[in-house]
């Protein structure tokens, strides 16, 4: 029998933040044990979500939390529980900032999460195509940010996996990508011929050219001998979207997966599948994410109710 698969390491926020606040809040606050464990019901749901997602409490925006705050919702959390973890994630980032553990709050300002707990927007093949054609591939950097692009919608890939994607990792020949994700768990993720050209030309073309190149590990080398960092990559798409006419606060690497993923099952892909090409540890997380389109409702009704 083969031997269970070795389970990822605890992430930082389960090894310091959590149980640091935990400790502030029964030693320094008195809090009784029923609210301590409500706090750390819903404080645990949230790790897992930054596991899920490859992100540190450090890294998180306000769009990370309205994601979060959606996810529950679409889950079924009642709007009592929904306020609850709202108080729980801001005692929890106060804390983290008074203890300078973190540069920002985001929670600062949060408003009502029932004005804006729903899942972010997903692009549609429209925007997506006016959005991976904005660079300008005539240029070095502009074909750079078109081979991040495509990979950013092909592969569904997060940021930082982006960022940290390695040369080697690379098999466009036979159409795939090795992704490693949270705790160094690797997932391999078909890419399109269409979007494996475009890589494969900035392999060739600026990224051969560039000073350092050839001993660099990374597809997108930054400063150094460091890789791009999660920045330039929300950096390189907000520029894309304000060029293609789009609304820049209205994407995200997020939404290109979300739509990578949405426009999968629009196409009737295996959930599963889908599952595996994002690197979902469970699969409600995958059913959340995904929107089954009227469309896909139609075909379905169609080809499978007597009466249609």
């Amino acid at each position: 029998m083969d031997p269970s698969p070795t389970p990822p390491p605890p992430s930082e926020f389960f090894l310091r933040d959590l149980p640091l606040f935990l400790d502030h809040l029964s030693v320094e606050k008195g809090l009784a044990e029923n609210s301590l464990e409500a706090y750390r019901r819903d404080l645990t749901a949230f790790g897992r979500y930054l596991d899920e997602e490859g992100l540190s409490a450090s890294e998180v925006g306000k769009e990370d939390l309205v994601r979060w705050f959606g996810l529950r919702r679409s889950g079924g959390a009642s709007p009592r529980s929904i306020a609850r973890a709202t108080s729980a994630l801001r005692g929890l980032y106060r804390f983290l900032f008074a203890e300078k553990r973190i540069r920002a709050d985001p929670t600062s300002g949060l408003e009502n999460p029932r004005r804006w707990m729903t899942l972010p927007k997903l692009l549609s093949r429209e925007d997506v195509d006016r959005l991976l054609e904005a660079p300008d591939v005539e240029t070095p950097k502009g074909l750079r940010n078109k081979a991040m692009l495509e990979l950013l919608y092909a592969c569904g890939v997060r940021a930082t996996e982006l960022a940290t994607l390695r040369l080697g990792s690379l098999h466009l020949a036979d159409g795939f990508l090795i992704v490693k994700g949270k705790g160094s768990k690797e997932r391999v993720v078909p890419v399109a011929d269409s979007s494996a050209r475009w890589v494969a030309r900035w392999i060739a073309g600026p990224r051969a050219a560039r000073r350092g190149a050839a001993s660099s590990p990374w597809l997108f080398p930054g400063i150094g001998a460091r890789p791009l960092t999660r920045q330039t990559v929300f950096l390189v798409l907000k520029a894309a979207a304000r060029k293609a006419g789009l609304d820049p606060e209205a994407v995200s690497p997020h939404v290109l997966r979300h739509s990578f993923a949405t426009h999968l099952v629009d196409g009737e892909a295996d959930l599963r599948a889908v599952q595996m090409m994002l690197g979902h540890a469970s699969i409600a997380t995958t059913e959340i994410y995904t929107h089954v389109s009227r469309a896909r409702v139609r075909r379905v009704y169609d080809r499978s109710h007597p009466r249609a």
